[in-house]
Protein backbone atom coordinates (compact mmCIF):
# COMPACT_ATOMS: atom_id res chain seq x y z
CA UNK A 1 0.00 0.00 0.00
CA UNK A 2 1.26 3.08 -0.83
CA UNK A 3 0.84 5.74 1.80
CA UNK A 4 0.34 9.92 0.56
CA UNK A 5 0.36 12.74 2.65
CA UNK A 6 -1.94 15.72 1.02
CA UNK A 7 -0.66 19.04 1.63
CA UNK A 8 -2.65 21.85 0.54
CA UNK A 9 -4.36 25.26 1.72
CA UNK A 10 -7.41 24.57 -0.70
CA UNK A 11 -10.11 22.06 1.83
CA UNK A 12 -11.88 21.46 -2.10
CA UNK A 13 -8.66 20.30 -3.70
CA UNK A 14 -7.73 18.30 -0.46
CA UNK A 15 -11.11 16.51 -1.23
CA UNK A 16 -10.17 16.10 -4.85
CA UNK A 17 -6.97 15.06 -4.18
CA UNK A 18 -7.75 12.44 -1.65
CA UNK A 19 -10.55 11.38 -4.00
CA UNK A 20 -8.98 10.25 -6.98
CA UNK A 21 -5.74 8.53 -4.63
CA UNK A 22 -7.97 6.79 -2.88
CA UNK A 23 -9.90 5.30 -6.01
CA UNK A 24 -6.73 3.34 -6.53
CA UNK A 25 -6.86 0.01 -4.15
CA UNK A 26 -2.89 0.19 -4.09
CA UNK A 27 -3.38 3.98 -2.57
CA UNK A 28 -4.05 5.36 0.89
CA UNK A 29 -4.31 8.78 1.58
CA UNK A 30 -2.89 8.71 5.27
CA UNK A 31 -3.37 12.38 6.12
CA UNK A 32 -4.02 15.60 4.86
CA UNK A 33 -2.49 19.41 6.16
CA UNK A 34 -3.36 22.61 5.28
CA UNK A 35 0.27 24.09 5.33
CA UNK A 36 3.63 23.60 5.26
CA UNK A 37 4.02 23.54 9.27
CA UNK A 38 1.24 20.92 9.78
CA UNK A 39 3.06 18.55 7.35
CA UNK A 40 6.60 18.95 9.08
CA UNK A 41 4.77 17.52 12.08
CA UNK A 42 2.85 15.10 10.72
CA UNK A 43 5.45 13.53 8.66
CA UNK A 44 7.86 11.56 11.18
CA UNK A 45 4.68 10.55 12.78
CA UNK A 46 2.46 8.88 9.58
CA UNK A 47 5.83 8.22 7.24
CA UNK A 48 4.30 8.52 4.45
CA UNK A 49 5.44 6.87 0.69
CA UNK A 50 4.63 9.87 -0.97
CA UNK A 51 3.85 13.39 -0.51
CA UNK A 52 1.84 15.85 -2.59
CA UNK A 53 2.93 19.05 -2.38
CA UNK A 54 0.83 22.50 -2.73
CA UNK A 55 3.42 25.43 -2.99
CA UNK A 56 0.81 29.07 -2.17
CA UNK A 57 -0.37 27.91 1.26
CA UNK A 58 0.09 30.33 4.70
CA UNK A 59 1.94 30.15 7.70
CA UNK A 60 4.80 27.93 5.81
CA UNK A 61 4.77 27.42 1.77
CA UNK A 62 5.74 24.54 -0.39
CA UNK A 63 8.78 25.51 -1.10
CA UNK A 64 9.79 26.04 2.76
CA UNK A 65 8.36 22.88 3.78
CA UNK A 66 10.16 21.24 0.81
CA UNK A 67 13.26 22.28 1.89
CA UNK A 68 12.78 20.84 5.88
CA UNK A 69 11.24 17.90 4.74
CA UNK A 70 14.22 16.76 2.47
CA UNK A 71 16.82 17.45 5.19
CA UNK A 72 14.99 15.93 7.91
CA UNK A 73 12.59 12.80 6.64
CA UNK A 74 13.78 12.75 2.74
CA UNK A 75 10.58 11.33 1.06
CA UNK A 76 9.31 11.32 -2.60
CA UNK A 77 7.41 14.73 -2.92
CA UNK A 78 5.06 15.72 -6.13
CA UNK A 79 4.56 19.00 -6.70
CA UNK A 80 0.89 20.23 -7.33
CA UNK A 81 0.83 23.72 -8.58
CA UNK A 82 -1.00 25.59 -11.16
CA UNK A 83 1.38 26.50 -14.18
CA UNK A 84 -0.97 29.69 -14.97
CA UNK A 85 0.76 31.47 -11.70
CA UNK A 86 3.91 32.87 -12.92
CA UNK A 87 4.70 33.86 -9.81
CA UNK A 88 4.41 30.60 -8.21
CA UNK A 89 6.66 28.74 -11.36
CA UNK A 90 10.04 29.59 -9.85
CA UNK A 91 8.86 28.46 -6.73
CA UNK A 92 7.87 25.07 -7.95
CA UNK A 93 11.30 24.44 -9.50
CA UNK A 94 13.00 25.85 -6.56
CA UNK A 95 11.73 23.11 -5.01
CA UNK A 96 12.57 20.75 -7.04
CA UNK A 97 16.09 22.01 -7.36
CA UNK A 98 15.73 20.70 -3.40
CA UNK A 99 14.34 17.80 -4.24
CA UNK A 100 10.56 17.84 -4.95
CA UNK A 101 10.53 15.34 -8.08
CA UNK A 102 7.91 16.08 -10.41
CA UNK A 103 5.16 18.74 -10.80
CA UNK A 104 1.32 18.15 -11.89
CA UNK A 105 -1.06 21.19 -13.03
CA UNK A 106 -3.28 21.51 -10.20
CA UNK A 107 -5.81 23.12 -12.46
CA UNK A 108 -6.76 19.68 -14.61
CA UNK A 109 -7.19 18.11 -11.49
CA UNK A 110 -9.82 20.90 -10.66
CA UNK A 111 -11.77 19.81 -13.36
CA UNK A 112 -13.46 16.58 -10.86
CA UNK A 113 -14.95 15.46 -14.71
CA UNK A 114 -11.42 14.78 -16.00
CA UNK A 115 -10.26 11.15 -16.10
CA UNK A 116 -7.56 11.47 -17.67
CA UNK A 117 -5.95 13.86 -15.11
CA UNK A 118 -6.69 11.24 -12.43
CA UNK A 119 -5.52 8.85 -14.24
CA UNK A 120 -1.88 10.54 -14.83
CA UNK A 121 -1.67 11.70 -10.83
CA UNK A 122 -2.16 7.99 -9.71
CA UNK A 123 0.40 7.01 -12.38
CA UNK A 124 2.76 9.80 -11.25
CA UNK A 125 2.52 8.56 -7.50
CA UNK A 126 2.90 4.78 -8.75
CA UNK A 127 6.19 5.72 -10.06
CA UNK A 128 7.75 7.95 -8.14
CA UNK A 129 7.09 5.24 -4.99
CA UNK A 130 10.02 3.57 -6.79
CA UNK A 131 12.16 6.23 -6.40
CA UNK A 132 14.47 6.88 -3.03
CA UNK A 133 14.63 10.41 -2.01
CA UNK A 134 18.28 11.58 -0.68
CA UNK A 135 18.68 13.58 1.88
CA UNK A 136 19.64 17.03 1.46
CA UNK A 137 22.14 19.75 3.60
CA UNK A 138 20.53 22.66 4.59
CA UNK A 139 21.37 25.43 2.29
CA UNK A 140 23.55 27.08 4.95
CA UNK A 141 26.33 23.72 4.48
CA UNK A 142 25.12 23.50 0.70
CA UNK A 143 28.60 23.65 -1.53
CA UNK A 144 28.44 25.73 -4.22
CA UNK A 145 30.57 24.86 -7.38
CA UNK A 146 32.57 27.57 -8.34
CA UNK A 147 31.81 28.06 -12.32
CA UNK A 148 34.07 25.98 -15.02
CA UNK A 149 37.15 27.94 -16.37
CA UNK A 150 37.07 26.95 -19.92
CA UNK A 151 40.22 29.62 -21.28
CA UNK A 152 39.16 27.90 -25.32
CA UNK A 153 41.60 29.37 -27.69
CA UNK A 154 40.42 31.99 -29.65
CA UNK A 155 39.11 29.51 -32.65
CA UNK A 156 36.53 28.25 -34.37
CA UNK A 157 34.22 25.84 -32.81
CA UNK A 158 31.03 25.87 -34.59
CA UNK A 159 31.90 22.41 -35.71
CA UNK A 160 30.74 21.07 -32.24
CA UNK A 161 27.57 21.03 -30.18
CA UNK A 162 26.45 19.72 -26.64
CA UNK A 163 23.11 17.89 -26.95
CA UNK A 164 21.55 16.25 -23.25
CA UNK A 165 18.21 13.99 -22.96
CA UNK A 166 16.79 13.90 -19.75
CA UNK A 167 13.34 13.14 -18.02
CA UNK A 168 12.53 12.41 -14.26
CA UNK A 169 15.66 14.43 -12.21
CA UNK A 170 16.53 16.19 -15.16
CA UNK A 171 15.93 19.64 -13.82
CA UNK A 172 17.74 19.75 -10.71
CA UNK A 173 20.54 17.84 -12.68
CA UNK A 174 20.42 20.45 -16.25
CA UNK A 175 20.44 23.38 -13.37
CA UNK A 176 23.66 21.89 -11.91
CA UNK A 177 25.44 21.40 -15.34
CA UNK A 178 24.35 24.56 -16.76
CA UNK A 179 25.19 27.02 -13.99
CA UNK A 180 28.54 25.98 -13.85
CA UNK A 181 28.69 27.35 -17.77
CA UNK A 182 30.33 30.78 -18.68
CA UNK A 183 27.98 33.18 -20.59
CA UNK A 184 30.39 32.57 -23.23
CA UNK A 185 30.47 29.26 -23.82
CA UNK A 186 32.07 28.13 -27.07
CA UNK A 187 29.38 26.94 -28.72
CA UNK A 188 25.69 25.85 -28.91
CA UNK A 189 23.75 23.42 -26.76
CA UNK A 190 20.25 21.63 -27.73
CA UNK A 191 18.15 19.76 -24.74
CA UNK A 192 14.54 17.47 -24.39
CA UNK A 193 13.78 17.77 -21.35
CA UNK A 194 10.51 15.26 -20.44
CA UNK A 195 8.57 17.95 -18.34
CA UNK A 196 4.93 18.37 -17.45
CA UNK A 197 2.66 20.04 -20.02
CA UNK A 198 2.47 23.97 -19.28
CA UNK A 199 6.00 24.23 -17.27
CA UNK A 200 8.40 24.55 -19.96
CA UNK A 201 8.45 28.20 -19.83
CA UNK A 202 8.22 28.70 -16.66
CA UNK A 203 11.29 25.90 -16.08
CA UNK A 204 13.60 28.10 -18.87
CA UNK A 205 12.55 31.47 -17.01
CA UNK A 206 13.98 30.08 -14.03
CA UNK A 207 16.93 28.77 -15.34
CA UNK A 208 17.90 31.94 -16.65
CA UNK A 209 17.62 33.37 -13.15
CA UNK A 210 20.34 30.49 -12.41
CA UNK A 211 22.73 30.24 -14.37
CA UNK A 212 25.08 32.99 -16.50
CA UNK A 213 24.45 31.33 -20.31
CA UNK A 214 21.35 31.89 -21.97
CA UNK A 215 18.75 29.43 -22.16
CA UNK A 216 15.43 29.93 -24.71
CA UNK A 217 12.79 27.69 -26.15
CA UNK A 218 14.04 26.60 -29.63
CA UNK A 219 12.59 27.73 -32.02
CA UNK A 220 11.78 26.61 -36.18
CA UNK A 221 14.81 27.87 -38.35
CA UNK A 222 16.66 29.30 -36.21
CA UNK A 223 20.41 29.74 -35.88
CA UNK A 224 22.08 27.48 -33.32
CA UNK A 225 24.45 30.11 -31.80
CA UNK A 226 27.74 29.59 -29.43
CA UNK A 227 26.45 30.54 -25.62
CA UNK A 228 22.64 29.43 -25.75
CA UNK A 229 21.05 27.05 -24.71
CA UNK A 230 18.30 25.17 -26.43
CA UNK A 231 15.12 23.61 -25.08
CA UNK A 232 13.26 21.46 -27.34
CA UNK A 233 9.28 22.97 -27.28
CA UNK A 234 6.32 20.85 -25.99
CA UNK A 235 5.03 18.43 -28.66
CA UNK A 236 6.49 18.44 -30.74
CA UNK A 237 10.06 17.21 -32.29
CA UNK A 238 13.07 19.32 -32.52
CA UNK A 239 16.20 18.71 -35.02
CA UNK A 240 19.59 19.84 -35.80
CA UNK A 241 20.17 20.19 -39.67
CA UNK A 242 22.69 21.12 -42.10
CA UNK A 243 23.96 24.61 -41.55
CA UNK A 244 23.15 24.61 -37.34
CA UNK A 245 19.79 25.75 -37.52
CA UNK A 246 16.71 24.29 -35.37
CA UNK A 247 14.15 22.48 -37.37
CA UNK A 248 10.57 22.04 -35.25
CA UNK A 249 7.97 19.19 -37.27
CA UNK A 250 4.43 18.10 -35.68
CA UNK A 251 5.14 14.69 -36.24
CA UNK A 252 3.80 11.64 -34.19
CA UNK A 253 5.58 10.64 -31.30
CA UNK A 254 8.92 8.74 -31.52
CA UNK A 255 9.11 5.24 -29.71
CA UNK A 256 6.65 7.21 -27.10
CA UNK A 257 8.29 10.84 -27.00
CA UNK A 258 7.60 14.00 -28.55
CA UNK A 259 9.86 15.66 -28.32
CA UNK A 260 12.28 12.71 -28.11
CA UNK A 261 15.66 12.62 -27.17
CA UNK A 262 16.60 9.76 -30.16
CA UNK A 263 15.32 12.30 -32.80
CA UNK A 264 17.63 15.35 -31.53
CA UNK A 265 20.32 13.35 -30.76
CA UNK A 266 20.49 11.27 -34.19
CA UNK A 267 20.24 14.37 -35.66
CA UNK A 268 23.21 16.38 -34.57
CA UNK A 269 25.11 12.73 -35.72
CA UNK A 270 24.27 13.55 -38.83
CA UNK A 271 25.07 17.19 -39.41
CA UNK A 272 28.01 17.60 -36.57
CA UNK A 273 29.35 13.75 -37.06
CA UNK A 274 32.83 14.16 -34.95
CA UNK A 275 31.34 17.30 -33.62
CA UNK A 276 28.99 15.61 -31.56
CA UNK A 277 28.92 15.69 -27.81
CA UNK A 278 26.01 13.47 -26.25
CA UNK A 279 25.02 13.70 -23.03
CA UNK A 280 22.16 11.23 -20.98
CA UNK A 281 20.77 11.88 -17.73
CA UNK A 282 18.58 10.67 -15.28
CA UNK A 283 15.52 9.58 -16.11
CA UNK A 284 13.04 6.59 -16.66
CA UNK A 285 12.29 4.34 -19.88
CA UNK A 286 15.00 4.42 -23.12
CA UNK A 287 14.59 7.75 -24.44
CA UNK A 288 18.04 8.71 -25.77
CA UNK A 289 20.08 5.27 -25.77
CA UNK A 290 19.74 4.95 -29.86
CA UNK A 291 20.72 8.54 -30.06
CA UNK A 292 23.61 7.73 -28.28
CA UNK A 293 24.48 4.89 -30.66
CA UNK A 294 24.22 7.13 -33.65
CA UNK A 295 26.62 9.34 -32.25
CA UNK A 296 28.96 7.37 -31.75
CA UNK A 297 28.65 5.51 -35.17
CA UNK A 298 29.43 8.91 -36.28
CA UNK A 299 32.78 8.96 -33.90
CA UNK A 300 31.44 11.48 -31.72
CA UNK A 301 31.21 11.89 -27.76
CA UNK A 302 28.96 10.54 -25.72
CA UNK A 303 28.48 10.67 -21.86
CA UNK A 304 26.27 9.15 -18.93
CA UNK A 305 25.31 10.06 -15.80
CA UNK A 306 26.27 7.46 -13.24
CA UNK A 307 24.05 5.98 -11.15
CA UNK A 308 24.53 7.13 -7.60
CA UNK A 309 23.59 10.79 -8.98
CA UNK A 310 20.82 10.06 -10.84
CA UNK A 311 17.02 10.10 -9.12
CA UNK A 312 16.37 7.53 -11.93
CA UNK A 313 18.88 5.39 -13.56
CA UNK A 314 16.74 4.22 -16.47
CA UNK A 315 17.66 6.04 -19.37
CA UNK A 316 22.10 6.42 -19.02
CA UNK A 317 21.41 2.93 -17.32
CA UNK A 318 20.10 1.25 -21.07
CA UNK A 319 23.09 3.68 -23.14
CA UNK A 320 25.84 1.76 -20.73
CA UNK A 321 24.38 -1.64 -21.22
CA UNK A 322 24.40 -1.03 -25.30
CA UNK A 323 27.91 -0.52 -24.84
CA UNK A 324 27.71 3.25 -26.22
CA UNK A 325 29.01 5.86 -23.56
CA UNK A 326 32.40 6.67 -23.70
CA UNK A 327 32.44 8.08 -19.82
CA UNK A 328 30.22 7.46 -16.92
CA UNK A 329 30.18 10.60 -14.54
CA UNK A 330 28.31 11.32 -11.37
CA UNK A 331 26.97 14.47 -11.99
CA UNK A 332 29.30 16.87 -10.02
CA UNK A 333 32.12 16.04 -12.96
CA UNK A 334 30.34 16.58 -15.43
CA UNK A 335 30.34 20.01 -16.51
CA UNK A 336 34.39 19.87 -16.55
CA UNK A 337 33.93 17.11 -18.33
CA UNK A 338 31.87 18.71 -21.34
CA UNK A 339 34.09 21.94 -21.03
CA UNK A 340 37.41 19.25 -21.74
CA UNK A 341 35.35 17.96 -24.79
CA UNK A 342 34.78 21.56 -26.07
CA UNK A 343 38.10 22.83 -25.65
CA UNK A 344 39.90 19.75 -27.50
Amino acid sequence: MIRVLVIDDSPLMCKILTNILNSDPDILVAGVANNGKEALELVPCLKPNIITMDMDMPVMNGFEATKRIMTSHPTPILVVSSAVFKAGTEKVFEAISYGALDVIDKSELELVGDKKSGELLIAKIKFLDGIRSVRKQPANLRKERSPIDLKVPKKKVSDKIIAMVASTGGPQALLEILKRLPEDFPCGIVIVQHITSGFLSGFVEWLNKECKIKVKIGEDSEEIKPGVVYLAPEDVQMRVVEGGRISLSDEPSHRGHKPSGDVLLESIARVYERGSIAVILTGMGKDGAMGMKAVKQFHGKTLAQDEKSCVVFGMPNVAIEMNVVDRVLPLEKMAEEIGMLVKY
